[in-house]
Parts: C-alpha cells; structure tokens; sequence
C-alpha cells in the first residue's frame, strides 16, 4: 500500500486566468461604484461650496433653501445649437 498524500495543484496557466478574470471583475464593480456616485445628485466640492457661502444663516431651512438657490445658480447652461429645416435646404435648391 501506498500511504503518501498526492495533492493536486492547478496548472500556472488556470490560476494566471482566474487571477486576471477575478481583476476584471473587480476592476468592473468598482467603476460601477464611482460611476453611481459621480452621477448621483451634486459633486461634493460643489455642496462644500454650498455651505460655505451659507454659513451665516442661522435657521437649517434658510440654509438649505440658499444653498439651493446657489447650486441652481452655479449649474452649467447647455444651449442646444438650431437645426437647419428641410424646408430651407429645399428652397435653395435650383
């Protein structure tokens, strides 16, 4: 009889593809993290901000309605460019 343990260790190739797969994974979760965090309500410099510039309020409503007000105010504009009609491209035609 032979009494001796043989153990079987995975081959270097399974454990590199296991490794690279168990990164990617994580690598993945984690962007969807910051993703959610990032487009979730206002950046937290802004909000910082925010409460600096209301810091003489007194009452937590008055803040809170002036810190509103200053974030509303400091959002970027987007102006949508004019499209050209077709009944334009139209009239120009000989």
């Amino acid at each position: 009889m032979n009494a001796q343990l043989k153990f079987a260790f995975p081959r270097p190739t399974l454990t590199v593809a296991a490794a690279t797969l168990a990164t990617v994974i994580a690598l993945g979760i984690l962007w969807g993290v910051v993703t959610l965090f990032q487009s979730r309500g206002a950046p937290m410099e802004r909000l910082g901000a925010a409460e600096r510039v209301c810091t003489h309020y007194i009452y937590l409503s008055e803040r809170e309605a002036c810190m509103n007000e200053w974030l509303a105010a400091s959002q970027p504009v987007t102006v949508a460019r004019p499209q050209r009609s077709d009944s334009s491209r139209l009239a120009k035609a000989p």
